[in-house]
């Protein structure tokens, strides 16, 4: 999580970071850096084609509040809504080894 925090960017100091990170496991750390991850592509993906959330929402059958609450990382959508989602983009889930 430091690691996509510096990466993205952030107002979090170090402390705060590693005081986060204290409270997580490696795993929750792993699964929160992953959703990061996703969210991040998700909306490079949307902004790449120049949709707005609305007409993402419209493409995918879910309300624009939905697509926003996924790209701010709010809720953790099922895999299923993130396939819809994927696919109203052109994209697809791959899967792959972690670096």
């Amino acid at each position: 999580m430091k690691d996509e925090i510096r990466k993205y960017g952030s107002s979090v100091g170090d402390d705060a970071v590693e005081h986060i990170n204290s409270l997580l496991t490696k795993e929750e750390r792993a699964e929160a850096d992953i959703e990061v991850q996703l969210m991040k592509e998700l909306t490079a993906a949307r902004k790449e084609k120049k949709m707005t959330q609305k007409k993402l929402g419209e493409l995918c059958g879910l309300p624009q509040s939905a697509i926003a609450r996924i790209e701010k990382g709010e809720n953790s959508p099922s895999i299923a809504t993130v396939t819809k989602v994927l696919s109203a983009l052109g994209k697809r889930l791959y899967i792959g080894d972690m670096m």
